[in-house]
């Protein structure tokens, strides 16, 4: 029996330093090779690198930082860019924005989380939000890939992601 080929999932945020990195990450991590995560922002700065902080939480968690890079969502966008079987919004900014049309039309969700790097306080505390934002987008993935084959398919996988939502 041959498996089937990975889903394909695109996180989106504003400058894909942060919330998507670490989705990208966790969803790599513990996605037992039914999915295969990347991450975009819809306008990363320029030289825009991932948030070092993220990149420390994820580290302490065990997870892979390997390969993890801040870049625009046009990448995505092109003909010969992966198809995206799902895109999902990871913060309110990028949810707001229009777009660019992603090829084969995949499901489409909204995540939302508040920006780590943006809590009060000090270095200690930005950590805290940091490792708070990954335990949330980690319980929504561990969700996720346990879902039945039966809600992955591409009809059901926006329902499934979107409901997701409010977990």
């Amino acid at each position: 029996m041959t498996q089937a080929p990975p889903l394909n999932v695109l996180f989106l945020c504003t400058h894909n330093s942060a919330r998507s990195i670490l989705a990208e990450a966790v969803l790599n991590h513990i996605g037992k090779g039914r999915f295969k995560a990347y991450s975009a922002g819809s306008s990363p700065r320029a030289n825009q690198k991932p948030n070092p902080m993220a990149l420390t939480v994820l580290q302490q968690a065990g997870v892979s930082i390997e390969g993890l890079s801040s870049k625009s969502w046009d990448v995505f966008a092109g003909p010969d860019a992966p198809h995206m079987d799902l895109v999902i919004t990871v913060c309110d900014n990028a949810a707001g924005e229009v777009c660019p049309y992603w090829p084969g039309q995949p499901a489409t969700a909204h995540w939302g989380y508040p920006d780590p790097s943006e809590a009060p306080g000090g270095d200690e505390a930005r950590l805290d939000a940091f490792k708070h934002t990954m335990h949330l987008i980690r319980r929504r993935l561990d969700i996720f890939t346990n879902l039945p084959d039966a809600s992955l398919h591409k009809l059901a996988l926006q329902t499934s992601a979107r409901s997701l939502a409010n977990t």
